[in-house]
C-alpha cells in the first residue's frame, strides 16, 4: 500500500506541474503587445544613414506611405535581431510592393554605430532599399528618442518598440512588445489603410 500511495502522490504531482506548466505556456502565448495612437513632433535633426549620407529625420518620416521606426544598435544580440527580423519579414511579405513602406532603424549606440557598422548590419539581414539605419551625435539621438517617448539611457536596458506613422493623418501607432509576423503585418496594413 505504501508504494501505491507514493506512485499516486507522484502521479498527482506530475499532473499538477504539467497542468500549471501548460497554463503558463498558454498565458505566454496569449500575451499581447501594447498598442496606442500617439502624436509625435519629429525633431528637425540631421542624421547619417548607412551610406554616410546626411538625412533630415523630419523629411524622411514625412511620407505618403507608412513609416515604421525602431531603435536598435549594431552589436545587439537580444531584442534588435527580433525587431530587425520583423522588418525583413515585412519587406519579404510585400515583395515587389516593398516600396509601400519606409523602414527606419535609429541607433541607440551612436558612439559605436558608424555608417560602416550599420551597412554591415543591414547586409546581414539582406535589407532591401527602403530600410535605412541612422546615426548621429549623442545629443541628436537622445533628442529623437525623447521625441518618441522612447528614451533609453543605457543600451542594456533596451526594450521592443515599433512606431508606425499613418500617412493619411500623420499620427503614430505605438507598438510596445514583441509581435508575430502576422500581427506586425496586420498593424502595418491597418496603418496603410487609415
Amino acid at each position: 500500500m505504501g508504494i501505491t500511495f507514493v506512485r499516486i502522490a507522484l502521479l498527482v504531482a506530475v499532473l499538477f506541474i504539467t497542468s500549471n506548466l501548460s497554463i503558463a505556456v498558454a498565458h505566454a502565448d496569449n500575451a499581447k503587445y501594447k498598442k496606442s495612437v500617439e502624436n509625435y513632433t519629429i525633431p528637425d535633426v540631421t542624421l547619417f544613414n548607412q551610406d554616410g549620407k546626411k538625412v533630415r529625420l523630419s523629411s524622411l518620416t514625412n511620407s505618403d506611405v507608412p513609416v515604421i521606426v525602431d531603435f536598435i544598435y549594431g552589436t545587439c544580440t537580444t531584442i534588435c535581431p527580433v525587431l530587425s527580423a520583423g522588418f525583413v519579414n515585412i519587406q519579404k511579405r510585400l515583395g515587389t510592393d516593398s516600396n509601400k513602406v519606409r523602414l527606419i532603424s535609429i541607433t541607440i549606440d551612436p558612439e559605436n554605430d558608424s555608417p560602416k557598422v550599420m551597412k554591415d548590419y543591414l547586409k546581414r539581414y539582406r535589407a532591401k532599399p527602403g530600410w535605412d539605419f541612422l546615426t548621429g551625435s549623442r545629443a541628436d539621438i537622445d533628442t529623437v528618442m525623447k521625441a518618441f517617448n522612447a528614451y533609453i539611457p543605457d543600451k542594456m536596458s533596451h526594450y521592443p518598440l515599433n512606431m508606425i506613422r499613418m500617412p493619411k493623418n500623420g499620427s503614430w501607432v505605438r507598438l510596445f512588445g514583441l509581435m508575430s509576423t502576422k500581427e506586425f503585418m496586420h498593424e502595418y496594413q491597418l496603418a496603410a489603410d487609415k
